[in-house]
């Protein structure tokens, strides 16, 4: 349904045991995982930076800033496993790691639920909502949350 202002599209991904999405017009791409590099002094969930075509990305690490533990995968799957997400938010680039990718699925706003005060020791803070899928749910993060303006400059500083 092309043009219809209710439905969005949102890019999946695992990350630990729970699956999350961000909208599809946040996301510049997705990348294999890559050499980063450390960068002293800087905040603990900064895992560091990479070049991605002569452009330096900071790499986000989400379980650490959620506090999340990795979650083992099996060898034999087909699945994209691990790398990173590069979003673009307010024009920079911001590379997450993620455990492993799931696929882009079609949302309409209607689906959308206000997320409980707690989910898996993530703050609401970082969730725009909650969609029920089968059985499981979808944690939709509002990417332009997950740092404050502080910690974004400090973040883009570091290239």
């Amino acid at each position: 349904m092309s043009g219809d202002d209710n439905q969005f599209q949102l890019v999946t991904f695992q990350l630990g045991e729970e699956l999350y999405g961000v909208d599809i017009m946040d996301v510049k791409e997705i990348v294999n995982i890559q050499e980063v590099r450390p960068i002293p002094n800087a905040p603990y969930y900064v895992e560091g930076i990479f070049n991605l075509r002569r452009e330096i990305i900071p790499v986000i690490n989400l379980h650490k800033r959620f506090r999340i533990r990795k979650v083992e995968h099996d060898a034999g799957t087909d699945d994209f496993e691990g790398g990173f997400i590069i979003l673009n938010i307010d024009d920079n680039k911001i590379g997450i790691i993620i455990d492993r990718i799931a696929r882009v699925v079609m949302v309409s706003r209607d689906e959308i639920k206000e997320p409980p005060q707690m989910l898996s020791g993530i703050g609401t803070e970082y969730i725009q909502g909650v969609i029920r899928r089968d059985e499981n749910y979808l944690i939709m993060l509002d990417i332009r949350k997950l740092f404050n303006p502080k910690e974004l400059q400090k973040i883009i500083d570091i290239r």
